[in-house]
């Protein structure tokens, strides 16, 4: 696709809910969806009158994956730039159909409608809901839901071809569930600065592959950098320590701010997590408390009633890695997208 695609164009082949529609009628729908229309119809309303207004940009709160949440402000043309890398990627057609069911109020739903506005996609869309394919046998090309979507969808995703997931960290009970099904599911990599992914993964692989028009690089503390210049004019510097494999994919570690300092040893959470994902079956995560000797000490909080865990389950573990308590919390609070909030659950107890 060439660059002369700008945000005001709306393609000739897009159509929602069944319907095709210009920019005019677009306005028109928005004006009625917030003047009548339920909650996420009027985020829908709002979202479509700020992308065709005079403006160059939106303003969007990022989620805090780069440090601490605020109000960025993102050039609508390079949201544009955004939707041709991931049609290009993903090999998305014109008349592809595809079912939006994210809230339009987050970066990933916004994305969702300028991909079929830019790509011509057949795009319905319904309320953001955990069941979304609920009496829907519709079949469709392209699909995007965070992790408890895809859970609540497994036995339904016969009629998708293509799903990307993101939002929130894919769990292995999933992962092997999705990896069953015939529909090629990836699973995302990418935050509000990147306007959603900037690399995806078919599950079951182990490192990101980036989309077209994106580099990487590592910076001293092992962090992933990424330039993408016709989404970021400045280098995103994230928190993510990854591995490098090649100029265009990485392998995720985990996350700087959540690594733990127990006696001078470093460990890094989500490896450890990985470790007993198969172990343990309830949500859980490892973290750390203060402690007089070891300055951190590791700690493994786990959702549900309290239960005695047996010893075994730390086998798969490296004798640094094994935790020194075991808790338990009643229900993990969690953001809308599905994300455990490690550090409002650690600091509660």
């Amino acid at each position: 696709m060439v660059n002369t695609i700008t945000y005001q164009n709306v393609h000739n082949l897009f159509k929602m809910n069944g319907y095709h529609l210009n920019r005019n009628d677009l306005c028109r729908v928005a004006y009625s969806f917030i003047k009548e229309g339920e909650e996420y119809e009027k985020a829908v309303g709002d979202f479509i009158l700020d992308w065709f207004d005079n403006k160059s940009y939106l303003e969007l709160n990022t989620s805090g994956t780069t440090g601490i949440p605020k109000v960025i402000r993102i050039e609508k043309q390079a949201m544009v730039n955004s939707a041709i890398a991931t049609g290009d990627f993903f090999d998305l057609q014109p008349g592809n159909k595809a079912l939006h069911c994210l809230p339009t109020k987050y970066i990933a739903g916004k994305m969702m409608f300028v991909r079929s506005f830019i790509l011509g996609l057949d795009i319905d869309f319904v309320a953001p809901s955990s069941h979304p394919l609920l009496n829907n046998e519709t079949k469709y090309d392209f699909v995007a839901m965070v992790p408890l979507q895809a859970q609540n969808s497994l036995t339904m995703l016969k009629n998708v071809k293509k799903m990307i997931v993101g939002g929130a960290k894919m769990n292995k009970t999933l992962e092997k569930g999705l990896c069953k099904l015939k529909t090629k599911v990836y699973e995302t990599y990418g935050m509000t600065e990147t306007i959603t992914h900037i690399a995806a993964k078919e599950i079951g692989e182990v490192a990101f592959s980036v989309l077209p028009n994106v580099k990487i690089a590592k910076d001293d503390r092992d962090c992933l950098v990424i330039n993408a210049p016709k989404i970021s004019s400045e280098a995103i510097v994230t928190n993510d320590i990854v591995e490098l494999i090649n100029e265009n994919q990485f392998i995720f570690l985990g996350r700087i701010d959540n690594i733990i300092n127990s006696g001078g040893i470093k460990l890094i959470p989500e490896q450890i997590e990985e470790k007993l994902a198969t172990m343990i079956h309830s949500r859980f995560f490892v973290t750390a408390k203060q402690d007089l000797v070891l300055g951190e000490k590791l700690v493994l909080i786990i959702e549900g009633e309290q239960q005695i865990i047996a010893e075994t389950v730390f086998d798969v573990l490296d004798k640094y890695e094994k935790p020194k308590e075991v808790l338990f919390v009643a229900k993990f609070a969690e953001t809308q997208n599905g994300k455990i909030k490690r550090k409002e659950i650690t600091e509660s107890i």
